[in-house]
Parts: C-alpha cells; structure tokens; sequence
C-alpha cells in the first residue's frame, strides 16, 4: 500500500503530465489560429473559411474586415491567456511542496491567474455581446466565448487566493510560536 504522502505526490506528478498537455494544446491552438488569421488577412483570403478546426468567419469578413479582424484578434487573445493561465498552473505544480503548501511564491501565481481569468472573462464578455449583435445583423458568427465559464472560474480561483493568503498568515503565526 502507497503512503498517503507519496500517493499525493503521484497525483501531483500526473497532473503536472496533464498541465502540460493542456498548456502545449492551448499554445499549439493558438498558434494556428495566429497563422491561419495571419493567412486570411494578407495571403490568401478564402482562409477563412476554416481558420481552426473549421471555425469558419468568412461572412463576418465579407460583412466587414475590421471587424473580422478585431474578433479574430480577441479569440485568439483569450485563446492565448488560456494558454498563459495553464502556464501559471505549471509553475505553481512545480513549485507547490506539500510539506509547507502555503508559501508567497504560490499565493502571487494564483492570485495572478485569478486577475488573468477575469480580464480574459471580461473580455470573453464583450466578445460575445459583440458576437450577438452581429448574429441578429444577420451574420454567422460560430465562436463560443465561454465567458460565464471563464468568469466563474475567476471567482473560484479568487476565493482560493483568499484562502491561500490566510494560509500563509496562519503558517507564519504557527512557525513563530514554535
């Protein structure tokens, strides 16, 4: 039978795997959506079409290019702090020690990744309010924002920080008293 330590490390080891297998994912999406964007703009425009995985914005490009490109622009911004926020996930797997969790280091990486995920949920917002009142002009708009997801995610991630400052307050007030 593994001991309850060196199973939590094993759990933290195989989820550190799947970070980085979110993180290179994510990179890899928005690096295509980078290029393939980049594609439609200057080389060839019927690209989109099918910039990612069949996403296609080309009536939203036959409608207006500068709002193709601004709504581009911001899926492939939310894409890309996706991307940054599973990269903060991996610093704190690699930094987090189990005997002495609450440390500065993690505290800041999870109240960072709490302010990225409600700027990329506020954003996600906007791009989706802005994606509706393109829909009900008539255009095909086929991007899910996620925002409500994004936003409760940010909550959740918040809260966490919060828990993890006090963390930190009561493990100093513990090492001083000892």
């Amino acid at each position: 039978m593994i001991s309850t330590q060196k199973r939590t490390q094993l759990i933290l080891q195989v989820m550190n795997v799947l970070f980085w297998i979110v993180f290179i994912g994510l990179c890899i999406k928005t690096g295509a959506l980078l290029i393939s964007f980049s594609v439609s703009m200057f080389i060839n425009p019927v690209a989109a079409k099918d910039l990612y995985m069949g996403l296609n914005l080309s009536a939203l490009k036959q409608y207006d290019l500068y709002q193709y490109f601004f709504l581009a622009a911001a899926f492939i911004i939310i894409t890309g702090l996706k991307a940054y926020i599973a990269y903060l996930v991996i610093k704190i797997s690699l930094t987090l020690k189990i005997n002495q969790p609450f440390s500065a280091e993690v505290s800041a990486f999870i109240s960072k990744i709490s302010r990225v995920a409600l700027g990329t949920g506020v954003m996600a917002v906007f791009a989706a309010a802005w994606s509706k009142a393109l829909v009900q002009k008539g255009i095909a708009m086929p991007i899910t924002w996620n925002e409500g997801e994004i936003l409760f995610f940010a909550g959740i991630v918040f809260i966490i920080s919060l828990i993890f400052q006090r963390g930190i307050e009561i493990q100093t007030e513990n090492e001083l008293t000892v």
